[in-house]
């Protein structure tokens, strides 16, 4: 189901959003009502559209919207909120000030899924630290990892540091336990932000290069739908199914309260 601005949608409201692919969006997950991180995710919304749209985004609307949406609906459900003018002129996008809400409500897979491999490409992507709709690069990079015999891509820099996955977040461990995240250009997950405000197990930023790669003891992926995935392969280098670090990652990350929508 889908509502924009609390309305049911119509495919008329839908054609810009097609058309033109400008917007950002966040994407949760709602477990019996609550929400890990749901007050990053409405900072990201607001922090984005002043980047996307030049205008202050209504937070307690938007909330609104979310909690209209998702009236009624038990267990676990995924929410993506896309925000989006329809009045969008593809000749004068700087006109575009009026950004509707849009709220998808989907089915949710495992909190952790199976293992993931994936395959490097060289790739920075556009104002990567903002979330938005503009995705056909990192979908088509996935597709040629895919194609090659791996689940998904990972970019690396003109100076060999990586940065993140197709859509998610991505972390080491080295092999002292400490967690690992690449100082890289990348869209600074609520999973991430989430993990990083813990106060264990240790965990630094520092610039990871392919090269760094196989001294690594593990690496991970985080996102909301995920929460933290093994990833098992990173081009040749294989990396054991499961870690105590991402074992103790999964436990501490499954503590989070979430927020009551």
């Amino acid at each position: 189901m889908a509502e924009l601005n609390g309305k049911p949608v119509t495919l008329d409201d839908l054609q810009t959003l097609a058309l033109t692919n400008y917007g950002h969006f966040t994407s949760m997950r709602m477990e019996d009502g609550t929400i890990r991180g749901l007050s990053l995710h409405l900072d990201r919304l607001v922090r984005d559209c002043r980047v996307v749209f030049g205008v202050e985004l209504d937070r307690e609307r938007t909330l609104d919207h979310i909690r209209k949406a998702a009236d009624g609906v038990t267990g676990v459900a995924g929410i993506r909120v896309t925000v989006f003018d329809p009045a969008l002129d593809l000749a004068r996008p700087s006109d575009a000030k009026n950004p509707h809400v849009l709220v998808n409500l989907r089915s949710a897979g495992a909190l952790t899924p199976p293992p993931l491999t994936a395959k490097t490409f060289p790739f920075s992507r556009d104002s990567a630290e903002v979330k938005h709709v503009g995705i056909h690069a990192q979908l088509k990079l996935r597709r040629d990892a895919q194609l090659a015999g791996f689940d998904d891509a990972v970019f690396v820099e003109p100076d060999d540091r990586v940065s993140e996955g197709g859509t998610w977040n991505l972390g080491f461990v080295d092999q002292h336990g400490t967690v690992v995240w690449p100082d890289a250009p990348a869209l600074p997950g609520t999973t991430m932000l989430l993990l990083q405000s813990l106060d264990t197990p240790k965990q630094l930023t520092a610039p990871v290069r392919l090269a760094d790669v196989p001294t690594m003891a593990a690496a991970f992926a985080t996102n909301a739908s995920i929460g933290v995935r093994t990833v098992s392969a990173l081009d040749d280098v294989r990396f054991p199914p499961d870690h105590p670090v991402l074992t103790a990652l999964r436990d501490a990350y499954a503590g989070i309260p979430g927020e009551r929508l």
